[in-house]
């Protein structure tokens, strides 16, 4: 994974490949499947997902078309549940936010079944969201890197086909269940 370290002066060197590199240089880096890492060279803190951001803007920049206004105020005005809600439809295969979206769902089947209060629902709830999942160790990270670049599906893509393979499972059998709908055998 490269670590790219951004100094004082907004320039971004390339710790791998020992080079200074452009927001440009990054864009063509993410496609090409790297996970880079963006470091604050005099703080150390991780502020990948701000580059990211400004990859973002340039790209629409340069584009010339960019987001609506009123789309990006509503983004800045939203609140925690709005961008997590967001973050879920713009990344539908990313595995905690299906996982959240489940754990949500049949914590609403129980409510409305009555097998536990609302109030006690809604303070689980609160628990089991707010368990963050563990990170993946360096060494995990690699593994898959050299796993993706051979072609060879990786634990977490095996886990979403299996996640989605549940998912249209579900949804069969339910179009099965409806009354009048003819079974085919």
């Amino acid at each position: 994974m490269p670590i790219i370290k951004r100094y004082n002066n907004r320039k971004l060197y390339d710790t791998h490949a020992k080079r200074y590199v452009t927001l440009f240089d990054l864009a063509e880096m993410i496609r090409q499947g790297d996970d880079i890492t963006v470091l604050d060279h005099g703080s150390g803190e991780d502020i990948t997902s701000q580059i990211q951001a400004q990859i973002i803007f340039e790209q629409e920049r340069q584009a010339g078309s960019g987001l609506p206004n009123t789309v990006l105020t509503n983004i800045i005005q939203a609140s925690n549940q709005t961008i997590k809600q967001l973050r879920n439809t713009v990344l539908p295969l990313d595995v905690t936010a299906r996982l959240d979206s489940e754990i949500e769902r049949r914590m609403l089947v129980l409510m409305e079944r009555g097998e536990i209060s609302k109030k006690q629902g809604a303070v689980i709830l609160e628990k089991l969201l707010a368990v963050q999942p563990q990170l993946q160790s360096s060494e995990e990270l690699k593994i898959e890197r050299a796993l993706e670049k051979r072609g060879t599906p990786t634990r977490r893509e095996v886990k979403q086909l299996a996640l989605q393979v549940a998912e249209l499972t579900r949804e069969l059998e339910a179009l099965n269940a409806k009354p009048g709908k003819k079974r085919e055998t």
